[in-house]
């Protein structure tokens, strides 16, 4: 790699900061063994779902983790070290990612960092197992409409057999006059 100047340096610790800060997920991978080839097409695949694919100097981007979510992480730093970084969706980045490596087993999962969480890369296995968010979000939906409907019944039972109590009162008391 060529040598950085300070100002070079400074921006890119800047920009990746800006990037660990906003990222909803970020999975660190060990690339030795890919070609420029390959790694663009790694690119090109998760360019496709909305992430980005860098490679940074492990020192730069250990610089740029201080104060963000991956600041817990900087053991991963060591070695080739590729950077997968997501806004929107972190189970798509996770599953991008590992779609990518069981192509190519030459690219393997570090680790990674998850809504705020740290993951150990079995962890990130884990999560690319989930159904996408929208899915997630149906159940959700679905688990919660299950009990309101059946309060909603209870309720209507009971306001109806008060009505009907209400109503055999009445014509009890209508007929015993």
């Amino acid at each position: 790699m060529n040598k950085l100047n300070k100002e070079e340096k400074t921006r890119i610790i800047s920009e990746l900061q800006d990037k660990f800060g906003k990222a909803k997920g970020v999975v660190f991978t060990d690339f030795r063994g890919l070609n420029v080839e390959e790694i663009t097409t790694l690119r090109n695949s998760l360019r496709s779902a909305a992430i980005e694919y860098k490679v940074v100097k492990n020192t730069l981007a250990k610089r740029a983790s201080a104060g963000t979510p991956v600041e817990g992480v900087k053991d991963v730093f060591a070695g080739p070290v590729g950077i997968a970084v997501g806004y929107d969706d972190p189970a798509l980045l996770v599953k991008k990612v590992l779609e990518y490596s069981k192509s190519n087993e030459k690219l393997q999962i570090k680790g990674g960092v998850v809504e705020g969480s740290i993951c150990s890369p079995d962890q990130i296995r884990s999560i690319s197992e989930l159904p996408p968010r929208e899915v997630l979000l149906s159940m959700l939906a679905g688990a919660m409409q299950s009990p309101l409907g059946k309060l909603a019944g209870l309720l209507h039972s009971t306001v109806t057999q008060f009505a009907y109590a209400l109503g055999a009162l009445k014509n009890k008391k209508e007929s015993g006059q």
